[in-house]
């Protein structure tokens, strides 16, 4: 094998393929990203078992081919080499090296036979369906902080994307929840997702995910099975297992009786709230939201270290109440509005709150209280 690349497009290439590798295993070849070159393509493969990415770029294919590299060293070499520089990889097949050159650098690396790289099973999907990028985006940008990361409760450690009854039609939706906090994000069902089976896509998988949804001309096909989902551009294939378990009912904890009424600016609630946590002991993190008419006070009263409170002024015209929460869950759950104001619904301090942008209930959010 042998080809010359641009360094720009080799590296977005070779990091996209290296932030999969797990960088522990007991596999070797799974440090490896596989690269194959023919005509005038040049393909980057890595995968984990769980996750598999292929990236395509433009190249001069002087003599094609197939090897595996350590897909880290890889990265960091092209990532130091000049802007605008010409790569040329070359690998002879015997020496059990590949040579890198660009200007006047020269590397060699270890090569692994790529008959021993493993290739993700291709899977046959049920459901084809195309999503603009901003869509997917916002659904998974907004869901995405309330992943669980106990492992225990492993069917949570991911987004829960299903077809669902919306406010008079169906809806693509994603939710996630770890128990202490929700939130559910909405978006209009594109066409062919009707079928869907319902999957959890793993959390690193989302976040592989997010480097293909940037660019917001592009067109993302999606292609879902019981056991795999696929998300591809015109250069890059993200295809992974789905979590093997059932998400729970969540509809059960989503509250449909809180009646009390909070507007506030969002950005002013999630300074204040970050600023008053400022005091409290790391373990609890707990606020406390004092509610009377048109006011809002904010305070921690952690003992060992000192007391904060900030006054804000809102719309309120309910009874009053005081109810506490864990400051980080405020703040994620106020950090996702995109509008000028979040509205939060209590009904009393020992239920959970409901949260949404606006007028808007394409999104919402729960978040469970705590005693203060």
């Amino acid at each position: 094998m042998k080809i010359s690349i641009e360094r720009a497009a080799l590296l977005k290439a070779v990091a996209q393929a290296q932030s999969v590798v797990e960088r522990r295993n007991t596999i070797p070849i799974l440090a490896n990203v596989l690269i194959e070159a023919d005509s005038d393509t040049v393909t980057f493969r890595a995968t984990d078992l769980d996750i598999e990415v292929v990236d395509r770029a433009p190249a001069q294919v002087e003599r094609p081919g197939a090897t595996t590299v350590n897909a880290v060293t890889l990265n960091e070499i092209v990532r130091k080499l000049p802007d605008g520089a010409l790569v040329t990889l070359a690998d002879d097949g015997a020496s059990g090296r590949l040579s890198i050159e660009a200007g006047r650098s020269h590397f060699q690396l270890a090569t692994l036979p790529k008959e021993d790289f493993p290739v993700m099973a291709s899977s046959d999907y049920e459901t084809n369906f195309s999503a603009e990028a901003p869509v997917l985006r916002r659904l998974f940008d907004k869901s995405k902080f309330a992943i669980s990361t106990e492992e225990t409760r492993y069917y949570l450690n991911g987004v829960y994307m299903h077809v669902a009854d919306g406010d008079g039609s169906k809806v693509l939706r994603c939710v996630a929840t770890d128990g202490h906090r929700l939130a559910r994000i909405d978006a209009a069902l594109p066409d062919g997702a009707d079928g869907m089976a319902g999957v959890i896509v793993p959390r690193k998988t989302v976040a592989e995910l997010r480097k293909l949804l940037d660019d917001d001309e592009t067109q993302i096909a999606v292609s879902v099975s019981e056991t795999k989902i696929r998300f591809a551009t015109q250069d890059i294939t993200l295809t992974s297992k789905v979590i093997d378990g059932t998400f729970p009912d969540y509809s059960r904890v989503i509250p449909t009786g809180n009646t009390r009424k909070l507007e506030v600016d969002a950005a002013d609630f999630a300074r204040a709230v970050d600023r008053v946590a400022t005091v409290s002991s790391e373990r609890s993190r707990a606020v406390k939201m004092q509610l009377d008419e048109d006011r809002l006070i904010l305070s921690v009263n952690a003992p060992d270290s000192g007391n904060a409170e900030e006054e804000l002024a809102v719309a309120y015209a309910d009874e009053k109440i005081e109810i506490g929460f864990n400051a980080k869950y405020l703040k994620d759950i106020a950090d996702q509005v995109d509008r000028e104001n979040a509205i939060f619904l209590f009904n009393g301090s020992g239920d959970p709150a409901l949260m949404r942008e606006g007028s808007d209930e394409s999104a919402i959010y729960v978040v469970m209280p705590m005693r203060v």
